[in-house]
């Protein structure tokens, strides 16, 4: 049975306090996680969703990862990822990847996962995408508000 992850990512300002969160969802058993960061970007964000969802696997397993973030998705899809490896985490430009640490550390996660990403266009009709854009801006509100 293939465990569907959603994640979603979400700051106040880019950067500023920022939030993430996943929805797993295996058979009729689910799990909702979320957490805060207090100053950071939202493709992090969004990066730590997914993150820390597969880090909740327990097990090996696959994996369906459903996500309204191009920047993680085409990552993937598009094999950004591989072409970033395999230019010394440059990207076509000569520049330094960002996020690199978030990246690799993606990479040793899914490692022993079966993964797939699909896109979901974000605050539509996806209820576990709207449940995770729910919990992130939940987290930043939490929080309370940034100091300066």
């Amino acid at each position: 049975m293939d465990v569907i992850l959603y994640t979603d990512g979400a700051c106040s300002g880019n950067p500023g306090p920022g939030g993430w969160a996943a929805l797993l969802t295996w058979g009729d058993a689910r799990k909702e996680i979320s957490g805060y960061a207090k100053s950071t970007t939202n493709n992090r964000m969004e990066l730590t969703a997914l993150l820390e969802g597969l880090q909740a696997l327990k097990s090996p397993c696959s994996v369906v990862v459903r996500s309204d973030s191009t920047y993680v998705v085409n990552a993937f899809r598009q094999g950004w990822l591989e072409r970033w490896q395999r230019n010394g985490w440059r990207t076509a430009q000569g520049g330094a990847v960002e996020n690199q640490d978030l990246w690799r550390a993606l990479l040793q996660a899914m490692a022993p996962h079966k993964v797939a990403f699909e896109w979901v266009k974000g605050h539509a009709r996806d209820a576990g995408n709207n449940r995770c854009d729910e919990l992130a801006r939940e987290a930043i509100r939490r929080a309370g508000p940034a100091t300066p």
